[in-house]
């Protein structure tokens, strides 16, 4: 169940692994000779998922930025995520880790959002992120959270140097988006600029709501946003497949061994009564 079905919070709870070792002992208590090898193999699946319940770390996602390279140290390596490619799916790969550990990686996708400013003569401006994981990216990761009319909204900012102008971007889904005034009928999510200067002081008019693929100017910033869907990886500890593999044969052998009919032997006349 836990290689088929991974990353249940249930696997790591401590009754949970009591339960597993407690089933193991009593099958070690009905031990025969005919099932050793069967029990044998129990114990070795039992073990391997109760190693990993107990001591493998927990289920968690790992974020980056296009083109960043983020090291994962349980993985003993880093990933690299790929430049921003929208609907970009399909990464599954298992990497070994402790002996009695294997992680999968799982691809979860993510909305963010890609953003251009321009000054007024529609000169292309350079974006920074000084609060981000990518100083440079000119994609927003919306990893905050914001309230705004009792919404939790995702939530991110940047910085525009040549412009001495910093910018708040809250991002709205399709159904969100359409509920705000004069976006009536709006098909897509869109996002939500505010600009200050570089002192953190609002300017003032310089908040408007952006449709999904649109321009708006404010602040005097023309701003494009662009929201995509990004993966996100997702790392989730399975038990040793090795240690799988070796107590399914143990198990399927003893079983085998047990299922063998004993020869009959014909039983000796005896003529002395």
């Amino acid at each position: 169940m836990e290689i088929a079905v991974p990353g249940s919070g249930l696997y790591h709870t401590g009754w949970f692994n009591v339960v597993l070792a407690a089933l193991v002992a009593i099958a070690f208590t009905g031990l025969r000779k005919r099932m050793i090898a069967a029990t044998l193999g129990a114990a070795v699946l039992g073990f391997a998922t109760i190693a990993n319940g107990l001591f493998a770390p927990d289920d968690h996602t790992v974020i980056g930025a296009p083109g960043q390279r983020v090291r994962v140290d349980d993985l003993g390596g880093a990933l690299v995520f790929p430049f921003a490619q929208p609907g970009a799916t399909g990464l599954k790969v298992d990497f070994a880790g402790p002996p009695l550990t294997t992680f999968r990686l799982r691809t979860l996708q993510r909305t963010v959002v890609y953003v251009e400013a321009r000054d007024g003569r529609g000169n292309h401006l350079t974006l920074t992120q000084p609060m981000g994981i990518a100083f440079l990216s000119p994609v927003l990761l919306m990893q905050q959270q914001q309230e705004i009319a009792g919404l939790q909204l995702p939530f991110d900012s940047f910085a525009v140097p040549a412009a001495h102008r910093i910018v708040k971007a809250v991002l709205f889904t399709p159904q969100q988006a359409a509920m705000m005034r004069g976006m009536e009928g709006l098909s897509g999510p869109a996002v939500l600029f505010a600009v200050d200067d570089d002192t953190d002081r609002p300017l003032p008019h310089a908040i408007a709501l952006c449709p999904d693929g649109q321009s708006v100017t404010i602040g005097g910033l023309s701003l494009h946003a662009a929201v995509l869907a990004y993966p996100a990886i997702e790392v989730v500890a399975i038990p040793s497949l090795v240690a799988v593999a070796i107590g399914t044969l143990l198990v399927l052998a003893g079983l085998y061994s047990s299922l063998k009919k004993p020869a009959i032997l014909p039983l000796e006349s005896s003529t002395n009564r």
